[in-house]
Order: structure tokens, then sequence, then C-alpha cells
């Protein structure tokens, strides 16, 4: 399939029209206001639509395109060249008003450059509609998680695999010399297209199937996926967000097929849902999909939905709350869900770095609290950290020389005047933002590794101080110093 059918000319056209009207997000922001925002986020137009009246520039471009609200033609043949984006797909007339086809919406690239990605119009609750079963569903929380999870590059060649609207290519149009993007959905390959045009992106590559069969015997330095991880009785009724694998196996399936994908040391970084059920530890199922693919793998849970709530969030996404086939919908997810013993669903990352390597492990972990952002810069810093640590045995973790991670502070917390404190932690004032709760040994260590002296003579000269046996706190300490180590509070130093 070529790159786009979109003309390049109108693109570019489009593109300086959008910018010198300032439809940006900083622009788009200001324009609708704090209120009206908050309003839209509720799927209430009304205050946008006020904020937004009358012939100016920004505001027709608003409603048009966002709103997908019809504009007056004479209004919209000012500023737009109108017959051509009707026969490019983007609008159509309507009597005497123009109409949009699609949504098309900025988004903010790095350093602050503009992007435009274009999707499907977006569906919205008392419309009496239900998504197309090819939708292709524009940027929103999920797109941005994982644009913030990218590791930095720069990278030679990159893949955005399931790429729907294009906002990851977009992204990784900055990271690598070559972009692929692929998609199962035809309908989205052209829309990404568009996308990447609109963007200024001219090179990337775009690829129409399933999974990695359009890029079948390629490599790539980084390979990212926003895949249609929805765990349903439905197979693949809608294309964005479900696939024909049952439960969670897509999720699975990406994980197994990566690793022969990436180049040696390459990225692959999903977001994922897996299952949580009777008899079977999340952690072990996930971890399980990553051990023996030669891949070091972090694997992240941000959240956990029970059946219902996970049901309900899905049938809102799709408009079907107070339509006939609601309940039936919700009764019926509900028994898949208990006929497979599913007792809930967890969202989160994956990321696999191809080490090549016999020893590769997993680092598999609940963070809920909030977390430092983007995860991208500092994430290979994360992975290098659990991977050393999972990998030194005592006696070289004894010889190893380790420093106090930038950022870690101690805490101590106890009764005033108390000899004592009652515990003392470690936090990470950025990154994970993690908080360790320590002994007075790892304490004393942290207040005197910089890195110039191996751990075990430091040990000795604690436990010296501590008055204990230097073999007893030499024996005890690795396992707590390999953990504080797998968490980014010490570093091993080079």
């Amino acid at each position: 399939m070529p790159e786009t059918d979109f003309p390049r000319s109108l693109a570019d056209r489009l593109r300086g029209i959008l910018i010198d009207a300032d439809y940006t997000v900083s622009g788009v922001r200001d324009r609708l206001g704090d209120a009206a925002a908050r309003a839209l986020a509720r799927e209430e137009l009304v205050p946008a639509l006020r904020a937004t009246g009358g012939d100016e520039r920004l505001g027709l471009l608003l409603r048009l395109w966002w709103l997908q609200s019809p504009i007056p033609e004479r209004a919209a043949r000012a500023i737009l060249p109108v017959d051509e984006l009707a026969g490019a797909g983007l609008v159509a007339t309507d009597g005497d008003t123009v109409r949009a086809l699609v949504n098309l919406t900025p988004w903010e690239l790095e350093e602050g450059r503009p992007g435009f990605v274009v999707s499907d119009p977006k569906v919205r609750p008392g419309q009496g509609l239900v998504p197309r079963p090819d939708h292709v569903v524009g940027a929103g929380g999920a797109s941005s998680t994982l644009a913030e999870l990218m590791v930095n590059g720069p990278f030679d060649r990159a893949l955005d695999l399931g790429t729907g609207c294009g906002v990851q290519a977009l992204h990784l149009a900055s990271r690598a010399r070559e972009v692929v993007a692929t998609d199962l959905n035809p309908r989205a390959v052209r829309l990404a297209g568009t996308s990447l045009a609109l963007s200024g992106v001219r090179d990337a590559r775009l690829a129409q199937g399933s999974l990695f069969e359009p890029v079948a015997g390629e490599r790539f330095d980084l390979v990212v996926s926003n895949p249609p991880f929805v765990i349903t009785p439905e197979s693949a009724r809608y294309t964005y967000r479900e696939s024909d694998l049952p439960g969670d196996q897509v999720c699975a399936e990406l994980v197994r097929q990566a690793p022969a994908h990436l180049t040696e040391g390459g990225w692959c970084q999903i977001l994922a849902n897996w299952v949580h059920s009777d008899g079977d530890d999340w952690e072990d199922r996930v971890g399980g999909w990553v051990t023996g693919t030669g891949c070091s793998g972090w694997v992240v849970q941000r959240d956990v939905q029970d059946p219902a709530e996970y049901v309900e969030l899905w049938l809102r996404d799709s408009c079907e709350h107070g339509t006939p086939e609601y309940t039936r919908r919700y009764d019926a997810w509900l028994d898949y869900f208990e006929r497979e013993g599913i007792k809930g669903i967890g969202f989160g990352w994956i990321c696999l770095r191809n080490d090549v390597a016999q020893d590769a492990a997993v680092r598999v972990e609940e963070l809920r609290h909030e977390i430092e952002r983007p995860v991208g810069p500092y994430l290979p810093e994360v992975v290098d950290g659990a991977m050393t640590a999972l990998r030194l045995p005592d006696t070289a973790l004894l010889s190893a020389h380790v420093a106090l991670a930038p950022g870690v502070v101690e805490e101590r917390v106890g009764r005033p005047g108390a000899p004592d404190p009652e515990k003392i932690l470690l936090r990470q004032r950025d990154g994970l933002r993690r908080v360790a709760r320590i002994g007075t040994v790892e304490a004393a260590l942290a207040g005197v590794c910089d890195g110039t002296m191996p751990v075990g003579p430091l040990l000795d000269v604690i436990a010296e101080l501590m008055g204990e046996d230097p073999e007893v706190v030499r024996g005890r300490a690795p396992d707590a110093l390999r953990t504080l180590i797998s968490e980014g509070f010490f570093k091993v130093m080079r």
C-alpha cells in the first residue's frame, strides 16, 4: 500500500492553515478555557460550542474538526480548500453547511512540535450510535501513556504495530531514521497515513496485516504497540480494541513473537491487559510470557478492575449504555468471566529488551502510585538496575562499588526524643518514586557509599561501629542490598 493516498501538496497547505490559526494543543486549550475543557471531559459539548461561536478561524476549525459541528459553507470556504478536502474524504458539503467526515485533532510531539491525528468521528453518548466495526479511534489517555513510556533513542528502525490513527508513529518519527507502521484494519492504515502527512512526516512506511505478518523477516531497534487487548467473549467486534485470540492471548502472542523482530539490544514496549484468575498468580502468568524469550523484561501493573467495572468501562467506550443491547451484553460478558474463572483484569505495560542472554530475567511489580512522567528517559536505567541486581551473586555484590542513586533521601519516623526511630525509609523524589523500609545497616551504608569503595569493606566498618559480627552482617546484607539495587535506590558503578 502507498505511504498515504492523501495528496502531499494538500497536506502541506492544510497543515499551514491549521498552524497559522493556532489549531495546536496550547491554542485549543487557551481558546476553550478551563470550564469548557472540563465539560468536554464529561462529554458535554454546549460550553465548548459557546466558547467557539462566530466566524473567527480557530473557533470555526474547532467546531468543524473537534466538536463535529457543521459550519456555514461560506465561512468554511473562506479558510479551507473545501472541494479538495471533500475529494480527499475529510469533509462533505450538506446544503449550505460543511461537516467533517473525520476527527482532526492537534497533538503535541517532542520538543513542542505540532502534530495532527486523524481518526473517525468520536461516538458520544446520547447520539443513538455505536462505532462501526472498523472504527479508528483517536488518540487518548492510552496513547499518551505509551508515548511517555517510549525509550528515547535515537534508533535506526522503529515499528508501530497496530498503529490505529498513527499517533505512536508520529512520536517514533523523532526517534528513528526509518519508521514502519502496521495495522490489521485497512481504514486505520489510510487514516494513519493522513495523520503522518498532516504532521509533516514524509518517509514512514505503512502496511496492512495482522501482528508481525507485514514485517516478516525484519528487525527493529524499537517496537511499540497499543494492541487490541480487550478481554471479551466476542471475537473482534471492534478491530481497534479486540482481537480474534481468546482472553489475554494477543498480548502473550506479541511477547512471544517480538524477540525475533528485535535487533540485539532492541526494545519492545506494549500496553496490555492480563487475567487475574482462580489459582493463577498474575505475576507468574505474565512473567511466564517473557521467561525464555532471551529478553530482559519489566512488567508493571498500574491498575486492576473487577469484572463488572471492566465490562462497564468497555460498554461505555462503545456508547451502549441505555441501549436495548446493554443488559444482554453486560450479562453475557459476566457469564464469560465466570466460566473462565476470571476474578479481575490487570492494566499495565510490558517492556522487553533483547539482551540475547541465557541469564535474561524479568521483573514483575505493581506500581499504583503517581510516578514521574515521561518514563522513557529513565526507563533503561530502571531495567539495567533490576537486571544487574538479579544477575550478581553474593560474592560479586560484596566486591561491587555501589552509590546511593541521585534523588534518594532518608526519612526517620519515631517519637520525639526517642533514642531510636521506629522505622527508617529511603524515598525516591523522582523517577518511580518508590519507598523502601530499611534496617540500620542499610541506612549506614546509604550514608557512606559513594562508589569509591567495595561494599564488603564498608560493611565491615559498619559492623564494627555497631558492635556486630562482620561475617553475620556480610551474610545478611546481600539480599537486602540486591532488592535496593533492583528498585533503584542504589546504583552499581561501572
